[in-house]
């Protein structure tokens, strides 16, 4: 018996030990799998208003994506460049504001002098050869990204198969109970995931409406960064408010108060009142919680932990309700 136990204890060890050196892998995979749900969404809705088989419905839906994401472009990414390069112009006006604004430091001085003489490019140029090593983990970054889509679009368009294959590495009395805790699974990210894009949808359009009414520079820029660090609760919207504050400091500190105003309101706007309205009906996840698992996934996986944390977080929470709660706890007198 001992001798069991230390087998069992070991093959456990082995097998952390294994994941733990997979774990990049296994980011890549449920990455594929929080993407696969955000296109199983509009492709599940586009066949129950049709008669298209799933794999006519998706590819309907990656053409729309395309064609939506193609006309944005021509519509939005000239302006975005554009502001971003008037952007990096400000930066030097940026820091001699800081240096007026706040009491001088020889760290504010140092910044200075060296934009103005040019001596930071000079510093950089010996970090020419690290350029190397930077673009050879673009390379492989953008092999992930695109395998992480290859991988979603396959799951997207036979997710009954890939169910099967986990239902049926389930032992045999707990298969029903698994096809059940898959389905609320996806019902809980693919709601959290609609309920997040149209709130991500909302901060932009408001944020870049509000600084264009305030005549702020660069609104498109400053919205777009907004709405998209909605996905990264607590932390994102907190950072994104940087970026209007930054063009404001150099019109006015007047500016800066009504910015910080706006952002304030949309800020709490957001994730008191349209957040849970969207997730109420899905998943309500604690900032507590949100903030603790984007800081350890953070701080563990980087910055794809980060950015899957909070899908991560739904989907365990489910797992959590639904087998340590209700199948472990609850029944825990009657063992």
């Amino acid at each position: 018996m001992k001798a069991r136990t230390l087998l069992g204890a070991l093959a456990l060890v082995a097998l952390f030990l294994l994941l733990w050196e997979l774990r990049l892998v296994l980011l890549i995979l449920f990455g594929a799998v929080v993407l696969a749900v955000a296109l199983d969404v509009p492709t599940s809705l586009l066949r129950r208003l049709t008669r298209l088989n799933r794999g006519a419905a998706l590819s309907l839906v990656l053409l729309a994506l395309l064609v939506i994401g193609w006309v944005l472009g021509q519509l939005l990414l000239p302006e975005v460049i554009d502001q971003i390069r008037q952007f990096s112009q400000l930066v030097p006006q940026l820091i001699q504001r800081l240096g007026d604004v706040v009491p001088k430091t020889p760290l504010l001085r140092d910044l200075e002098r060296q934009l103005a003489d040019g001596s930071v490019l000079d510093r950089l140029q010996p970090l020419g050869g690290q350029l190397l090593g930077v673009a050879g983990g673009a390379a492989n970054s953008t092999i992930q990204l695109l395998l992480l889509l290859l991988l979603a679009i396959l799951m997207a368009l036979d997710p009954v198969s890939h169910q099967r294959l986990v239902i049926a590495a389930t032992p045999r009395f707990y298969r029903q109970r698994m096809e059940q805790l898959l389905r609320e699974c996806r019902e809980a990210l693919g709601g959290w995931l609609a309920g997040m894009t149209i709130s991500g949808t909302v901060v932009f359009l408001t944020t870049w409406a509000g600084l264009a009414v305030l005549q702020v520079p660069l609104a498109l820029l400053s919205g777009l960064v907004c709405g998209l660090l909605t996905f990264v609760p607590t932390i994102g919207p907190t950072a994104a408010t940087l970026l209007p504050l930054a063009v404001a400091l150099l019109i006015s500190p007047a500016k800066v108060i009504q910015v910080l105003v706006l952002r304030l309101l949309l800020q709490n706007g957001e994730a008191f009142l349209l957040t849970p309205l969207l997730l109420s009906r899905t998943v309500n996840l604690l900032p507590t919680v949100a903030l603790m698992a984007q800081l350890s996934l953070g701080a563990l996986l980087g910055l794809p932990g980060l950015l899957l944390a909070l899908p991560l977080v739904v989907v365990l929470q489910v797992i959590c309700e639904e087998v340590l709660v209700r199948d472990v706890m609850d029944r825990w007198d009657q063992v």
